[in-house]
């Protein structure tokens, strides 16, 4: 009976003092920090970082975007983007265009060997998320969408 008792006290006290295993914000830092080592690894043999990545696969989705655009996209500022486009022109994976008739837009394009690029890199990301569960695969679309959900309340209280 006491076992029960103490059981229960403890069990109050969790509900009242959030611990780190039940935390949703400790669960998305772990994930992300997972998910930043698994890409790291996958995209070493490529000579590209995550962010590096993104940039490619919002280029590969719609090639030719203005500068803005792809910073809008990718939730990313133009100071932060420009490194980037930078080291990925330096690699040849794409070029930083000024259109004639508007000298203040950057339009950003693919070349031939970022447009390349794109089935090998689909291709080792493929095969690893290939070993995922089948059960687990069934699931990413729903946390995906669970996930832009999360963000947009989050958006909400900011």
């Amino acid at each position: 009976m006491i076992r029960a008792s103490k059981y229960k006290e403890r069990e109050v006290m969790t509900e009242q003092h959030p611990t780190l295993t039940n935390q949703l914000c400790f669960a998305i830092y772990n994930a992300n920090r997972v998910f930043n080592q698994f890409y790291k690894q996958k995209l070493a043999k490529f000579d590209l970082t995550y962010t590096q990545y993104i940039v490619l696969l919002a280029l590969w989705e719609t090639d030719n975007l203005p500068l803005r655009e792809l910073g809008k996209q990718l939730d990313l500022a133009s100071n932060t983007l420009t490194p980037l486009l930078k080291r990925l022109e330096e690699k040849g994976y794409l070029t930083r265009i000024r259109p004639e008739e508007d000298q203040r837009q950057l339009i950003i394009a693919l070349t031939e060997a970022g447009k390349a690029l794109q089935a090998d890199v689909e291709q080792e990301l493929h095969t690893c998320v290939g070993e995922f569960t089948p059960a687990l695969q069934g699931k990413i679309e729903e946390m995906i969408e669970d996930n832009h959900i999360l963000i947009e309340e989050l958006k909400k209280l900011l």
